[in-house]
């Protein structure tokens, strides 16, 4: 007993001092979040007022790709360096990844680019966390939990969900691993993030809240089986990204001309169906299939294709809020056939194709009770649940790291 209390200063002494630390973190990523959204809701007006800019999306991908090709050394490698040096630890996170990513996500969304936040905001958080440490001079042992904290407070800065982004900062580093070790950092930077990013007046989007729905047997089987085709398209979603990668690689070789041709392809999706609605976030498209208002059934392939073109292409961005949109809209397609309330399985499908590419299920369920309500709360993570394991391991992020599998033959 007498060892145990001894033991109790120390781990004040250490609580106070993660605490302190990850605060900070949350401050510097609520704060770059703040201006990041800000930043978006400007370029974002900005384009639907003066549609004619999406004309110059080749050559601001041009600008972009340039920059990042002679100026962006590792920054280059975005969300996939973060990831991989919670793990590695050996490579520094430079601070240049804050304002390169900020700025080419800007302009990816004036000039109409289909891409989302997140991205940027984890590399924005875990970039500063990282200058952070160098700056404090803490040791190299402790750098990842401060990047896992960063991502943490960007991600609840970003969207405004403290809850799933803690849980996403334990979470996404490893397939069927919770790092409980960065439990209260990535706690603190979150709840501060979000708290930093709203008193800073940042906005964020409001949705319909989900009402009671009673436990039904029958409808738990077709939420499961609209899991299945939330799983599947988030795979062919990663693997078309990765496609189309692969194809600019091998016949454009010089890397700053790739979102020239991305640019010119959207441009002509864009002609071709006489909308703007898949460009930039697309977050009406959200707004009328939670609100089971009239909605494309091919929307969720549309707005999959013109993300999977944008980013595959070089764009900067983030992948999360597209899969937002995908999910969203193919949850309303799927309540016709399967005869579910549209705002639920739309709902339900806004967080599972995002929990199925991330493989973050928990943090994505959490997400949805944050921003739906608690009201099905057993639905969102049925198919958040079912959307993970069909998704096979493919991951937006390359250097997440397997250390469970999912289920057996699952590959």
């Amino acid at each position: 007993m007498r060892a145990r209390l001894l033991r109790v200063p120390s781990i004040l002494l250490g609580l106070a001092r993660w605490t302190l630390l990850s605060a900070a973190v949350g401050i510097l990523s609520g704060s770059a979040a703040a201006v990041f959204l800000r930043s978006l809701d400007w370029a974002t007006t900005t384009r639907l007022t003066t549609p004619v800019l999406l004309f110059g999306l080749p050559l601001a991908g041009f600008v972009v790709g340039y920059v990042y090709h002679r100026f962006g050394g590792k920054a280059s490698e975005g969300t996939h360096l973060v990831i991989g040096e919670v793990h590695a630890n050996r490579e520094r996170v430079p601070l240049r990844m804050t304002p390169l990513v900020l700025a080419g996500t800007v302009i990816t969304h004036l000039f109409g680019g289909s891409a989302g936040r997140e991205g940027t905001a984890v590399q924005m958080g875990a970039s500063l966390a990282d200058t952070l440490r160098r700056a404090l001079r803490l040791p190299r042992s402790e750098r990842p939990l401060l990047l896992l904290a960063g991502i943490s407070g960007g991600f609840g800065g970003v969207f405004g969900t403290p809850i799933a982004g803690f849980v996403f900062g334990m979470e996404v580093s490893s397939v069927g691993k919770l790092r409980y070790d960065a439990l209260m950092p990535c706690l603190v930077a979150a709840v501060v993030g979000d708290w930093t990013s709203h008193t800073l007046g940042a906005g964020h989007s409001i949705y319909p809240t989900l009402a009671h729905v009673e436990l039904d047997a029958l409808l738990l089987i077709k939420v499961a089986l609209a899991g299945v085709a939330f799983g599947l398209t988030s795979e062919f979603f990663v693997r078309g990204v990765d496609l189309v990668k692969a194809w600019q690689r091998r016949f454009v070789a010089y890397a700053p001309l790739r979102p020239v041709v991305g640019g010119l392809v959207v441009i002509a999706l864009t002609l071709l169906l006489q909308t703007q609605d898949y460009l930039g976030l697309s977050l009406p498209l959200i707004q009328q299939s939670v609100r089971g208002e009239d909605v494309l059934w091919a929307a969720f392939a549309l707005k999959l294709l013109f993300t999977v073109v944008t980013l595959g292409s070089g764009f900067m961005g983030g992948e999360v809020t597209p899969l937002f949109v995908i999910g969203a809209t193919l949850g309303y397609t799927l309540s016709a056939v399967l005869g579910v309330d549209t705002g639920l399985l739309a709902s339900a499908g806004f967080v599972a194709v995002f929990a199925a590419a991330t493989n973050t299920p928990l943090a994505s369920a959490l997400m949805g009770v944050e921003l739906f309500g608690s009201g099905a709360t057993l639905y969102l993570f049925v198919a958040c649940a079912v959307a993970y394991v069909f998704s096979g391991h493919a991951s937006i992020y390359h250097t997440q790291r397997v250390e469970t599998r999912k289920w057996e033959g699952v590959t």
